[in-house]
């Protein structure tokens, strides 16, 4: 970072301690020379809290920006809108503010203007969605931030639940559907020995074991809830991966395969 340049020790001991305000990494001394330091709680960095993500983040911005000159040969993915609402979010999390929003759901052909308190923020798959309070319901639901309209704090402030612990909402989940009337249950998948490669370098699911494997195939078990994205999940991956069990998870799987093979099959 400092292009070879040798660091006064002001200047290093500013950048540790900025190190560690930012990112709560703590840089100590080996207490085996002078200039002997080392990072005191990498782990930190490998258990996928906040921290660990903002700082891959900011580690792979840099290597961009220091390879601009190859700018066209670095392809990204396209990132839905919706993250210029995250400063008002954040405020509004950090007072227990409501907010005022104009929604546009998927399921819907106009958009809706109410009040939600916000609980918490989730990324999955590229995308931002804010988990909050609906007064109007009275209950939790979840909404996609490149289908708000609008979004503004009003006077309005609440206090956050005691018992809510965004983790535990989505302890049991494949991604962002939490679907109280789906059980988490034990999944198991048998996976091709190619694509079981795969499952091992990215899991589906934090609790996801491999509890057999052969030449030709694997065996992955997982705690989940069988919902709608865990499914399509599953569906995406194609001939390389069978549901085993529960019994009624795999007969609701090969039905959607039926439907999926009729439509393929019709004479045109």
């Amino acid at each position: 970072m400092s292009e070879k340049v040798e660091l006064s020790k002001r200047t290093f001991h500013k950048w540790r301690i900025e190190v560690e305000e930012m990112f709560g990494l703590i840089i100590e001394n080996e207490n085996k020379g002078q200039y002997r330091f080392y990072i005191q709680n990498a782990d930190e960095l490998k258990n996928g809290t906040l921290r660990s993500w903002l700082f891959n983040t900011l580690t792979v911005n840099n290597l961009l920006l220091d390879n601009m000159s190859i700018k066209n040969r670095i392809l990204l993915e396209e990132i839905p809108e919706g993250q210029d609402y995250l400063p008002i979010i954040l405020k509004a999390l950090k007072k227990n503010q409501q907010l005022t929003m104009t929604y546009q759901s998927y399921w819907r052909n106009e958009s809706n203007t109410f009040e939600v308190e916000p609980y918490c923020l989730k990324m999955f798959r590229q995308r931002w969605y804010l988990v909050a309070r609906s007064p109007y319901y009275n209950k939790v639901m979840i909404y996609a931030l490149d289908r708000i309209d609008s979004l503004e704090p009003n006077d309005v402030t609440f206090s956050y639940p005691d018992d809510f612990s965004p983790q535990e909402f989505f302890a049991d989940c494949f991604g962002i559907i939490v679907d109280a009337d789906c059980e988490p249950e034990d999944v198991r998948l048998k996976v091709s020995a190619g694509q079981a490669n795969y499952l091992r370098s990215l899991h589906l699911h934090e609790s996801q074991e491999e509890v057999e494997r052969t030449p030709d195939y694997s065996i992955f078990q997982l705690h989940v809830r069988p919902v709608f994205d865990f499914q399509q999940a599953l569906l995406a991956m194609g001939e390389d991966v069978e549901v085993l069990s529960p019994q009624w998870f795999r007969d609701e799987m090969a039905e959607k395969i039926k439907r999926m093979n009729n439509k393929y099959n019709t004479d045109k």
